[in-house]
């Protein structure tokens, strides 16, 4: 009977060990975003037993990815015996996340949880040739690591421009200076070997990036179909994420939205069309319209941004920013039509616009748009993370983490 009781015992704990290994990245995401607090709801997210639930997460904090508090108390809210509280590690392992835009670039460290653990100061030029750029970057994350003693797992790299799959091409990086189809990821990924940094390297649009963070940590958490549109140093990006999915397209170029036309009689566009909310609703556009010269101290979003928020704005700026206002709603009801987000959120500059006058930007979406008429509208939201497109960026590094952690660390 000892036995087959022993044989019992050990083919359970087999197959209850085979089952949590599967069910570990599942699992990480859960924490990862928020989504599993407790052990309690991690045991009812996944459809698992008490037993199996304890085990991913015992082999999760093993792997220094997590913290498993059991503490008395340590849930709240909850009725019967509080279940242990679950969190992302704050001494685990990181990723080297990377931004470029048209007033420089920017490297972080980041961790599970869309964490930023530090950063380097941000560099205010960007040279021509985009190996430069790249190895300056990775350089900068590089020291990072030595400062902070992290273990990296990977790196992504946020840049503005399509970037079609699979080769990593930047199509058109139309505010910088490099050439149409530009191989970054190949580039950031042949310096971030060079440097010893461990793991895959990743490049990607910065909007669709900045999407990606604000569903999983963001103002989109919880969307089902997610519309992003932002506008930040140059142009005008969007993204779309779909049942928790960025959706980029056969070949990673969805979502232009830049050069949906917004003024026919409007500036000339870098595409070859005239009126793109590219050339219409971005802040070179805005102080433009408000009759003001950009000055070369601070970047065109900081100089649009502080004129908008001034307390006292000129009749000029108010003028501005009415404008700007019902070009960017035209381009957002035209979306609505063809995409009926359940969501959509706005970065950058029109974070800023929608925080000046949101009654008038969504009663233009809702005037120009089918639904909005029917409906009362889409809730349009202000993005809510500092550096999103740099949290896009290292999620991309941490996919292969979420998708297989034990393989992926060991």
């Amino acid at each position: 009977m000892s036995g087959k009781a022993e044989v019992t015992t050990s083919t359970t704990s087999r197959t209850r060990l085979d089952r949590g290994r599967g069910a570990l990245g599942p699992a990480l995401e859960l924490v990862h975003t928020g989504r599993a607090p407790t052990r309690a709801v991690l045991t009812a997210e996944l459809g698992v037993t008490r037993a199996t639930a304890g085990a991913v997460a015992a082999e999760l904090e093993a792997l220094g990815l997590i913290t498993v508090d059991a503490r008395p108390g340590a849930a709240s809210r909850s009725q019967g015996r509080p279940s242990h509280r679950l969190d992302v590690a704050e001494d685990g392992p990181v990723v080297l996340a990377a931004q470029v835009h048209a007033d420089g670039f920017r490297a972080a460290l980041v961790g599970l949880g869309g964490r930023i653990v530090a950063t380097a100061p941000g560099c205010e030029a960007v040279d021509a040739d985009p190996a430069k750029v790249l190895g300056s970057v990775v350089d900068a994350g590089t020291e990072l690591l030595r400062d902070t003693g992290r273990r990296c797992v990977g790196a992504g790299l946020a840049v503005p421009s399509a970037v079609a799959e699979p080769e990593g091409l930047a199509l058109n990086p139309l505010h910088l200076a490099w050439p149409a189809g530009s191989p970054v990821r190949e580039i950031f990924a042949e310096r971030v070997r060079a440097a010893g940094i461990a793991g895959p390297a990743f490049a990607g649009n910065d909007v669709n990036l900045a999407a990606l963070a604000e569903h999983r940590h963001g103002a989109g958490r919880g969307a089902r179909d997610l519309l992003c549109v932002a506008t930040g140093h140059r142009g005008v990006g969007g993204a779309l994420v779909l049942d928790g999915r960025l959706h980029t397209g056969s070949s990673g170029l969805a979502l232009e939205v830049g050069h949906l036309t917004v003024n026919p009689e409007g500036r000339p566009c870098h595409c070859g069309s005239r009126g793109c909310l590219d050339v219409e609703a971005d802040p070179l556009a805005f102080l433009t319209a408000a009759g003001r010269d950009p000055g070369p101290e601070v970047s065109l979003l900081q100089q649009a941004n502080d004129l908008i928020r001034a307390r006292q704005p000129d009749p000029a700026v108010r003028t501005a920013v009415e404008t700007l206002i019902d070009r960017l709603g035209l381009g957002l009801a035209g979306l609505v039509n063809i995409l009926n987000p359940d969501r959509i959120i706005l970065g950058g500059l029109h974070r800023t616009l929608l925080d000046a006058d949101p009654g008038r930007l969504r009663a233009v979406v809702a005037e120009r748009s089918l639904w909005g008429r029917s409906s009362g509208g889409v809730p349009i939201l202000a993005c809510t993370l500092d550096h999103n497109s740099l949290v896009g960026a290292a999620e991309l590094a941490w996919q292969p983490v979420l998708d297989d952690p034990l393989g992926a660390l060991t």
